[in-house]
């Protein structure tokens, strides 16, 4: 009976559970070629098994400290000052009064998201160029020395935390307006009567209504902290700045598609889900610990 009730619902949901069936976990049996020596023209199961040998050497190699640095400290970064900026945003155009000004806002924050990576690098490299870029004409109009941005590994992961906060922080603001919606207005009406200022009400009122939606996304980004864009890294990487730029993703990509050690690939690949898995598990358990919301 129940499920006849539900028979649309379910109809809805099929087309999203097909895809995942299909697109995610189908190809999880692909991790196959992590313990084998494989060989595309032998196939999978053909393959000669050698257990953890590319586990092995992804751990033994001398790029293995380096590349676990970079992508940590990039995933970090980005949770700590990429996560806030579109509840920030959010919670702003919240205590804006004016339909007009408010839409225009939104709309404005929106539109990077639609920008592919290679136009925003592409803007990078232009407004950056040590010869004809804009902020280096500032610079030298300010009376110092032009700075090759692209160039230098110190700017990497500054270039790259700002652009993807500018390119993103609009479309998350989406998730905290509904949220923000969704709060009682009887509320702030007592709170009015009662006397409170407007910073009373948002620390009393609209930061705890928006606080679930905070936390699920919080332990999401936590999940991501290893899965570091491969397609805007890999545009903005160059020999001068591996030491900083070089991250998990793009060395599989080197390792993996270019040098076509699948297997090798693959076993970096599976350890980086497997520990993103590890933060996800640890940071929904506290959440579940110390507070009401969690993700189960």
């Amino acid at each position: 009976m129940k499920l006849n009730r539900s028979k649309y619902l379910l109809l809805l949901f099929l087309p999203a559970l097909v895809y995942y069936i299909l697109f995610k976990y189908v190809p999880m049996f692909g991790i196959l070629i992590s313990f084998k020596d494989y060989n595309p023209f032998k196939g999978i199961w053909a393959s000669d098994w050698v257990g953890l040998k590319y586990y092995s050497m992804f751990f033994h190699s001398p790029d293995f400290p380096k590349l676990l640095k970079n992508t940590v400290l990039l995933g970090v970064y980005k949770v700590v000052f990429g996560f806030p900026a579109p509840i920030v945003l959010a919670l702003l155009l919240n205590e804006v009064r004016k339909g007009v000004v408010k839409r225009l806002v939104q709309s404005i924050s929106y539109l990077p998201h639609f920008i592919s990576n290679v136009v925003v690098v592409s803007m990078m490299f232009l407004f950056l160029s040590p010869t004809s870029g804009l902020v280096n004409h500032v610079i030298e109009w300010m009376g110092y020395g032009s700075v090759n941005f692209m160039q230098n590994e110190n700017y990497f992961r500054t270039l790259y935390i700002l652009s993807e906060i500018w390119q993103h922080i609009g479309w998350e603001t989406i998730i905290y307006l509904a949220a923000l919606s969704a709060i009682d207005p009887q509320l702030y009406e007592a709170a009015t009567v009662d006397g409170a200022s407007r910073w009373h009400q948002l620390r009393h009122i609209t930061v705890p209504g928006i606080m679930p939606a905070i936390v699920i996304l919080f332990i999401l980004n936590i999940g991501h902290v290893l899965d570091i864009g491969f397609e805007k890294v890999l545009l903005m990487l160059n020999p001068s700045i591996y030491s900083t730029a070089d991250v998990l993703s793009t060395y599989v990509f080197r390792t993996g598609i270019q040098a076509m050690n699948y297997s090798y690939g693959t076993a970096i690949d599976l350890f980086t889900s497997v520990v993103n898995l590890l933060f996800i598990l640890t940071a929904n358990w506290i959440s579940r610990k110390t507070s009401e919301t969690s993700l189960w």
